[in-house]
């Protein structure tokens, strides 16, 4: 397992710099001219000379590269062109935000998801089954805003329970935190678990036919003793493979969603960003979500080892 560790971390650094060049070559490739952009409509040509100079855009594009991954190298992201904050700053403030929207998205859609996947598996052709299935067809064919909407509608315009937008940081006042959080997470998390109980559905049917749960029922085994301890836990790995990238692309930020509930996270950054023209924010929130899913999947593949104990060897 630790000759295993130490490969993948080998593997992770060609892997960054490979991605740090299509980052920063694909941004290159958005129409205009960010400096005349900065420069305002009258785009005199001397502040357009000095803006190009100061973000080395008068360089060759691997000398710009080499500016970028340097600064990345030492821990500089640059400096946003738009409100002259430091990017690593802004990615300070946002990042927080996003963690905690996703984690309770994903906790919503492991509690849900889950346990819907066994029961429909477990009662295969039966009223709970296709109960199961009637709520991942639902989850999977309902937008987030078009839900996010009917839940603002219902529970803070009909019966003002909670807010219906905004964003109040845990340390204020953790109460008024979990009401902003909980209808964005239960939006993003409602579609998760659609997909993770088709995924755990198809699993678990799969592992329940196999010989050795059989031979455990033969043995006398109570049925969620079978079920639980022997099915799931040999059902787990593409459920863990699932969970790392949903959990993936909510930390890369849910743009409709937070924009519909106006959370200032990382997907409402990289939105404003990109019609801003300022290229290193755009850059320096793609690498670290870029870093983020990598850094997920070798979690994942250190939790097969846990879940699953033939693959140590």
């Amino acid at each position: 397992m630790f000759a295993y560790l130490v490969r993948r971390l080998a593997s992770l650094a060609p892997t960054l710099v490979l991605v740090s060049m299509l980052i920063f070559g694909l941004q290159q490739l958005l129409p205009g001219d960010p400096a005349k952009i900065l420069a305002g409509e009258d785009q005199d040509p001397q502040v357009v000379a000095y803006l190009r100079a100061k973000l080395h855009l008068d360089q060759p594009l691997p000398v710009r590269y080499g500016y970028w991954v340097g600064g990345v190298l030492r821990g500089d992201l640059g400096e946003s062109s738009r409100n002259q904050e430091p990017v690593a700053q802004l990615i300070a403030q946002k990042l927080p935000v996003t963690v905690e929207l996703a984690l309770m998205a994903m906790t919503i859609a492991l509690l849900i998801g889950i346990p819907a996947g066994i029961v429909s598996a477990v009662g295969r052709g039966g009223v709970w089954d296709y109960l199961a299935n009637v709520f991942a067809l639902w989850g999977l064919s309902t937008p987030n805003f078009w839900l996010g909407i009917l839940m603002i509608m219902l529970f803070s315009v009909q019966l003002g329970w909670l807010p219906a937008s905004g964003y109040v940081s845990p340390s204020e006042d953790l109460a008024a935190n979990l009401k902003s959080m909980i209808m964005p997470a239960f939006v993003l998390g409602n579609a998760i678990a659609a997909v993770l109980m088709r995924h755990t559905r198809s699993a678990m049917l799969q592992v329940l036919s196999a010989d050795y749960v059989r031979t455990a029922r033969a043995k006398g085994l109570n049925e969620r003793t079978v079920v639980i301890k022997h099915a799931l836990r040999n059902a787990l790995t593409p459920i863990i493979t699932l969970g790392a990238l949903e959990l993936g692309t909510l930390l890369s930020g849910a743009v409709l969603t937070e924009q519909v509930f106006t959370i200032p996270g990382f997907g409402k950054l990289i939105v404003d960003s990109v019609f801003n023209r300022d290229y290193l924010v755009v850059q320096g929130v793609v690498l670290v979500t870029a870093t983020a899913y990598m850094t997920l999947n070798l979690l994942a593949d250190l939790a097969y080892f846990l879940v699953n104990p033939r693959l140590r060897h």
